[in-house]
């Protein structure tokens, strides 16, 4: 009996000793994590983000670049293409998805979900531990997820922390607008917006259902769940995620199984700077905004400088993206036809010397040689420590590389092998677009097409290009008489041969214009001279004049390029950019008020604060009435001269056009005022066009200048550069929302200058002797 007392007591006793045992782990378990909270809320784990990281946590923001009409053009960032987005424009399937997902009591925890934890230390690999919040803390503050298992539990107790911190810092709604925001979902998808820019070609505020579920499925691994690399793996996931919220009844099944046997449905667009709408002009601000932030005026409250790249700023610009469109298609449309053409017409068969004319084989290899060492690739192997002769080999030996072509009238990139040398000769064989359109009276640029393709060819026509405009000057030689002289559109000048005798004006020479039909006889007036571009009246008009106030009226339009002082400039000799030519222009659709082009209206940080606000600069130049005298008379260029084919006017039997130039006849029936341009051996084509809101400027000519048409058939600026203006005009025209003028140019209260020539025949019928218009003379016109 005594024995079984003993045995029960210890019994009892080792019974006692397990339940103290097991009430010593469990508080000494809950002691530790208590005291692993405490320490990691300490800091001992990783320094923690204090009150004012957690209220402006520090993530990398892209310099978002908007359109006047509202639209996103591009963006300045170097790693993270980012551009936040808030709760409100998150659509209401994006967010359930996310909860039924990643985190299903998300509104009922408070940073840490007790029955997840519970769960995951129970059942290792299960899931559900991690909150949306948690999530948030490792993106924004603790990044990279240890490999250790304990330094990786030691993390968890950091993020945990953090996590509680940020539910007290911020809403439920701010915090899933933070997740989705800072979240990479690969091929700089950086944030919801990007992410949705990129694989579906719209704003996040617009996703569908399905697009949300893909998405949300690429929060488990956006480096394994990539859509462009495993479309059969993000598509099983995106189903997980449509039947996760099937489960917890968002959803119907019927939309579930509906929706789980479509196809991702992606429309890819990647984004990066030398892709997407309006490159060139994207270039062109990058480069201003970098000087606007040396600038001291223009620093943070700190001192410090903004950077483009990671500030988050927002620059609001002149151009309008539906116009910019416009714009680039219509280079697209024409570029290719005329590059066919100039191919088929410089094969060597037909040129030994192509692309180049007129130049010998010693002038072609200097050519060369100087391109050579302007190139990148000259650059590279000079800082590798490469002499001249190792250089010069290399661009003998052919390399793989990828060239730029016209594919089916559209921009491509073709695998090749070829010597650098040759890959050289072939890009000089390229002719390239500029172009430019504004508004006169705000100075606000609206298109701006610096190329044919930002990739391949980096160097802008609109500003940094400057190329000899030809017959487009002769309007500032016409608005120099009419200011001075008083004359009229009516006006009658002979067009026989003049001599502007040496240093009259400076001239080291006697100067002799000729008229390229060989016709000299006869009187025109001012209006049939201009629009048959006829060379020996503008120089009897220089020669009233004289150079020196020709240049200085170019000048106070804004032309800041070289203009010599002397007769020949009447023909267009001197080299202007497209920028310029635009801006000149203008001012005569504007009543002589020159106004500075515009192309960024302000700039906010990422707060909305302005930072910068643009100040118009406006200039009196020409009296209203000279101004609108001169538009009279170039409206007289497309009404008569090498424009009328704008009016639709052609010949049946020009077949030779109908192939390069697309969308023709263009039928435009509104007053429009213009000068087409074509210089020396037609190395250049240029149209200017003006309606009473809109000025539009373009050039089309070959890198060097020695590239060209044979003939003026295809090489004067009725061909080469005015289709481009006409199919532009013609979508803006079409697209009603943008209120392009129709309308006639406003006339002054108080003309004392007759522009009605028929009336003006009826009042001095003594100077009715004027010949009939020839046909442009210097600038072949195909009109019957």
């Amino acid at each position: 009996m005594a024995k079984t007392e003993t045995k029960q007591t210890a019994e009892a006793q080792n019974f006692d000793k397990y339940v103290r045992w097991f009430w010593m782990l469990f508080l000494g378990g809950i002691f530790l994590i208590v005291l692993l909270f405490l320490l990691a809320s300490w800091g001992a784990f990783g320094e923690l983000p204090d009150h004012t990281q957690l209220e402006n946590p520090k993530t990398n923001l892209a310099t978002e670049i908007i359109s006047s009409d509202g639209k996103t053009l591009g963006k300045f960032y170097f790693n993270d293409n980012r551009t936040p987005v808030s709760y409100e424009e998150l659509p209401k399937q994006l967010v359930e998805a996310l909860v039924a997902t990643e985190d299903v009591r998300y509104y009922d925890h408070s940073g840490i979900d007790a029955r997840g934890t519970l769960r995951a230390f129970l059942k290792p690999g299960s899931g559900g531990a991690s909150t949306i919040s948690q999530q948030l803390a490792k993106q924004l503050f603790t990044k990279r997820a240890s490999s250790n298992k304990i330094k990786r539990l030691l993390q968890k107790f950091k993020e945990w922390i953090i996590a509680i911190r940020l539910e007290r810092q911020y809403t439920k709604e701010e915090i899933i607008a933070q997740y989705f925001n800072i979240y990479d979902f690969g091929n700089n998808g950086d944030g919801i917006r990007s992410a949705a820019n990129i694989y579906f070609d719209k704003e996040a505020k617009d996703l569908n259902l399905k697009e949300s579920a893909m998405l949300v499925g690429m929060f488990k691994n956006s480096s394994l769940y990539n859509p462009r690399r495993n479309p059969v793996g993000v598509k099983n996931r995106r189903n997980v995620v449509l039947s996760q919220m099937q489960k917890y009844e968002y959803i119907e099944k019927k939309a579930k199984d509906s929706l789980q046997k479509t196809e991702l449905d992606l429309r890819y667009s990647p984004q990066s700077h030398r892709d997407g709408v309006a490159t060139y002009f994207r270039e062109y601000l990058r480069s201003w905004m970098k000087d606007w932030t040396k600038d001291k005026a223009n620093r943070k409250p700190d001192g410090s400088k903004y950077n483009i790249n990671s500030d988050g700023l927002k620059v609001f610009v002149t151009l309008d993206s539906r116009m910019q469109k416009y714009a680039e298609t219509a280079v697209a449309r024409h570029m290719p036809k005329l590059q066919a053409e100039f191919f088929h017409q410089n094969t060597p068969k037909r040129n030994p010397t192509a692309p180049f004319l007129e130049l010998d084989k010693d002038e072609i290899e200097k050519l060369m040689n100087d391109g050579m060492k302007r190139g990148e690739r000259w650059r590279v192997l000079k800082k590798e420590g490469k002499n001249e002769k190792e250089i010069r080999a290399s661009f003998q030996k052919p390399t793989k590389m990828t060239v730029f072509k016209w594919e089916n009238g559209k921009p491509s990139e073709v695998d090749t092998i070829m010597k650098p040398i040759d890959s050289m000769r072939y890009y000089k064989s390229f002719l390239h677009p500029g172009m430019m359109s504004m508004d006169p009276k705000t100075g606000h640029v609206k298109a701006w097409v610096g190329g044919m393709n930002y990739r391949h060819f980096q160097y802008d026509h609109v500003k940094q290009g400057k190329r000899q405009v030809g017959s487009t000057f002769k309007p500032f030689v016409y608005a120099t008489a009419i200011d001075q002289l008083h004359m009229s559109p009516c006006d009658k000048i002979p067009i026989s041969q003049i001599t502007i005798e040496a240093n009259k004006y400076g001239n080291p020479e006697p100067w002799t214009p000729s008229n390229s039909d060989g016709k000299y006889g006869g009187e025109k007036t001012l209006k049939d001279a201009l629009a048959a571009s006829v060379n020996t009246g503008t120089a009897r008009l220089m020669d009233k004049v004289g150079p020196q106030p020709v240049a200085k009226l170019a000048r106070n339009l804004g032309v800041t390029s070289d203009i010599p002082e002397v007769p020949s400039i009447a023909l267009g000799t001197p080299d202007i950019s497209v920028y310029e030519m635009v801006g000149a222009y203008s001012a005569f659709a504007n009543k002589g008020v020159y106004t500075k082009p515009v192309m960024i209206e302000r700039i906010e940080d990422k707060n909305g604060t302005v930072l910068y606000q643009f100040t118009p600069e406006t200039k009196d130049v020409l009296s209203e009435e000279s101004a609108y005298v001169t538009v009279k008379l170039m409206e007289g260029v497309v009404q008569s001269g090498s424009g009328s084919r704008l009016r639709g006017k052609w010949r049946a039997n020009q077949t030779l056009y109908k192939e390069i130039i697309t969308g023709y006849p263009y039928e435009l029936s509104n007053p429009i005022a213009g000068k087409t341009g074509t210089t020396q051996n037609q190395s250049d084509g240029w149209f200017m066009g003006m309606v009473p809101n809109l000025v539009t400027g373009v050039w089309v000519g070959a890198e060097d200048r020695a590239a060209h048409f044979s003939s003026i058939s295809y090489g004067q600026g009725a061909s080469m550069a005015l289709p481009i203006w006409g199919m532009y005009m013609k979508s803006c025209y079409e697209d009603k929302t943008l209120n392009v003028s129709k309308g006639n140019f406003e006339k002054p209260k108080n003309l004392s200058i007759e522009v009605d020539c028929e009336k003006y025949q009826q009042d001095n019928p003594d100077g009715d002797n004027d010949t009939p218009t020839e046909e442009i003379p210097d600038e072949l016109d195909l009109m019957p």
